[in-house]
């Protein structure tokens, strides 16, 4: 197991057994992509894929971290008493940062701690995994220290370590589908007003199948930012002749009705994507409310085609593994999940189809990419917690 192979890494490394043991998951999202900062809806969930930590508590104020997954950059080692973002730690930035945020909070940490962490969300596959590491620190620094932060601010916490200290200007998704996940529920999130309401998905015979692209995506690398900006500016122009705070806050319609003041091609197709992506996530509200798979289906492919041809963030890999997954028998519907350029797809597949699915979709992708992906069947799963 995953959780024992932890376990046993700790006490080699640090000549003692652990004491606790905690898991946080990854996730996906069914639908509602680029939406998060644009002041829409999103439909993530968390899923049983997901990174364990094996702690134990030290008497002094160091903190010790092992990643089974990163073997190559061994222990990284830092006191609570200098918090500063070094970019020689790698990925311990993200544990750091949220304990710096904790601490930057008003909580005071009065001892230092081991971990060993192990997880099977692949590297850069775009499921999280920052977001991930994020609130398993925070689910461990609540609980070992008592300070009885509510989960939201936790998320709240995390949101602010990926803008301010990684610098990378995302919205606050990953970190509320992790953090307040719920098994065999989606969370429909209105990212304007941070209402919230848990919808179940009732898959019946299907399951979730991710399809990882092999291809690594970095967000300060990707054109992230660069479609946050264009989008800024679209709403910026709309806003010369509507009253709107965010693209959120237009339907279909008034979006036709608007779209000339943007007068840029470029920038009307960002802004669409953004307005028509908030209204799906609504109709795949009802559709999974109303047991309605097919629309559901239907809605969930649409995001891609938008994703595709409106907001150009899919590439030819995320397009192999949707556009083979649709012609597939046994198959809902398929999309690209997470920012794009890269990461997963997933697709929802009758389960006696599962096999012959993940043959015939890997080998297409292998020989029109030039190299395997990877296919994992994935469980909508509860959120960060203590394993007893």
């Amino acid at each position: 197991m995953i959780y024992d192979d932890a376990k046993s890494k700790f006490k080699e490394l640090y000549g003692s057994d652990s004491t606790r043991l905690f898991f946080s998951p990854g996730r996906i999202n069914l639908i509602g992509e680029h939406t998060d900062y644009n002041g829409g809806n999103v439909f993530p969930c968390a899923i049983s894929l997901g990174i364990y930590a094996a702690y134990a508590n030290r008497d002094d104020n160091v903190i010790r971290m092992y990643s089974m997954n990163v073997p190559d950059q061994g222990v990284v080692e830092f006191s609570l008493d200098n918090m500063e973002y070094d970019k020689q730690i790698g990925w311990a930035n993200y544990p750091k940062g949220m304990i710096a945020e904790i601490i930057n909070q008003g909580h005071k940490l009065n001892h230092g701690f081991d971990v060993v962490l192990n997880g099977n969300l692949p590297d850069g596959a775009g499921l999280s995994s920052s977001a991930s590491i994020e609130l398993l620190t925070a689910e461990i620094v609540n609980d070992v220290f008592s300070f009885g932060i509510d989960q939201q601010e936790l998320v709240e916490y995390g949101k602010l370590v990926e803008n301010n200290y990684i610098g990378v200007n995302s919205g606050i998704m990953d970190q509320f589908a992790i953090g307040m996940g719920k098994k065999d529920k989606a969370i429909l999130l209105d990212t304007n007003s941070m209402k919230f309401e848990y919808v179940p998905v009732e898959l019946g015979n299907h399951v979730i199948v991710i399809m990882n692209t092999k291809k690594h995506r970095e967000l300060q690398d990707s054109k992230y930012n660069e479609r946050r900006s264009e989008c800024e500016e679209a709403l910026k122009r709309l806003q010369t002749g509507v009253d709107v705070k965010s693209l959120g806050d237009l339907n279909e319609s008034e979006f036709d009705q608007h779209s000339y003041l943007i007068n840029d091609d470029t920038l009307i197709k960002r802004a669409r994507h953004a307005v028509f992506e908030n209204q799906r996530t609504l109709q795949a509200k009802k559709a999974l409310i109303d047991g309605d798979l097919e629309t559901f289906g239907r809605l969930i492919n649409a995001s891609h085609v938008s994703l595709h041809y409106d907001y150009d963030v899919t590439g030819k890999e995320l397009d192999t593994l949707a556009e083979t997954a649709w012609k597939q028998p046994g198959v809902v519907g398929a999309r690209m999940t997470g920012a794009g350029f890269g990461g997963c797809a997933i697709a929802i597949v009758e389960k006696d189809k599962v096999d012959d699915f993940i043959k015939n979709v890997g080998d297409t992708y292998e020989q029109t990419i030039g190299h395997p992906g990877e296919f994992y069947i994935a469980e909508i799963s509860d959120g960060p917690r203590e394993i007893k």
